[in-house]
């Protein structure tokens, strides 16, 4: 018998493929299986929907390394596609970096984000961001990849500078970043379409981009990503969006009707909802781990 493809062999073997990797960001393990289950080939967890869901706080690097392991730990213990997870800027500095990867990688996850801000980071939506030095990044990035066990386990290097410095020099810094070894860059926020278009053309390798809904750059339908060259499209927060939008929807109907006839069409039937919980796996030793 064959040995089991580990989770980075899968993520490796999308990246090769054709076409572009859509991925939903999932919040909790709960959002991870519905996205699954709906069809998606890779799941992202993002550190703004794991500050809201195990926190109810705003992505402002409030989360320490142990929480997020924890939170890659049970999702990749779940799904059986792969998993990327956001490293943030690594924790710290070079050994910080190094240790992010190292339990990112024990826990299940196939790839990790990370990014060149400063400490403590904010979410690359929001106002008031700053970016150390590339040097200094490709410092990191560096220990990132001698951290790794597993040689396809994926390192994405993304770069906060398009806001404070400018397209040109943010693309300078992702360049620099992919010779360090990253095998995937990503500028966060570039501003509208036509950035984001030109930023295949000034990039090699694989890219990826954020479609954060109201955030600080322009949706693009993923057609158009995908013909410009994307190959990883990521929508990061929608998953909390449309909870926030159900629950209001329940909570109104059940406090102004005292039911929920209102919003009994819009409910996921509940023998589906065992089914995606798995309630007819066989209840064996590791059926916690999906369907790997």
């Amino acid at each position: 018998m064959s040995a089991p493809t580990s989770p980075a062999r899968r993520l490796r073997s999308l990246l090769k493929g054709r076409g572009a990797l859509r991925s939903l960001g999932a919040h909790d393990v709960f959002s991870a299986l519905i996205a699954q289950d709906a069809g998606f080939d890779m799941i992202f967890l993002g550190g703004f929907g794991a500050s809201a869901s195990l926190l109810g706080l705003p992505d402002l690097n409030l989360l320490t390394l142990d929480e997020m392991a924890g939170a890659v730990r049970r999702m990749a213990g779940r799904l059986s596609v792969p998993l990327v997870a956001d490293g943030d800027t690594g924790h710290g500095g070079v050994h910080n970096v190094a240790r992010t990867v190292a339990e990112f990688e024990r826990a299940g996850a196939a790839g990790v984000i990370l990014e060149d801000q400063v400490s403590p980071k904010r979410c690359g939506h929001f106002a008031g961001k700053d970016v150390i030095a590339a040097e200094e990044m490709v410092v990191k990035l560096r220990a990132a990849v001698g951290a790794r066990t597993d040689p396809d386990f994926v390192i994405i290097a993304r770069t906060d500078a398009r806001e404070g410095k400018g397209l040109a020099e943010a693309v300078r810094r992702v360049n620099l970043y992919r010779r360090a070894g990253a095998d995937v860059a990503f500028i966060e926020a570039p501003h509208g379409a036509d950035e984001i278009e030109k930023i295949p053309k000034q990039v090699k390798g694989p890219l990826l981009v954020n479609m954060l809904t109201g955030g600080r750059t322009q949706n693009v339908p993923a057609r158009d990503l995908e013909r410009w060259g994307y190959k990883i499209i990521v929508y990061p927060v929608e998953s909390l969006m449309i909870a926030a939008t159900a629950m209001r929807r329940l909570a109104r109907a059940i406090l102004d009707d005292g039911s929920v006839d209102r919003v009994r069409g819009e409910m996921i039937r509940f023998d589906e909802l065992k089914k995606v919980l798995g309630l007819e796996e066989p209840q064996t030793k590791g059926a916690a781990r999906g369907h790997r």
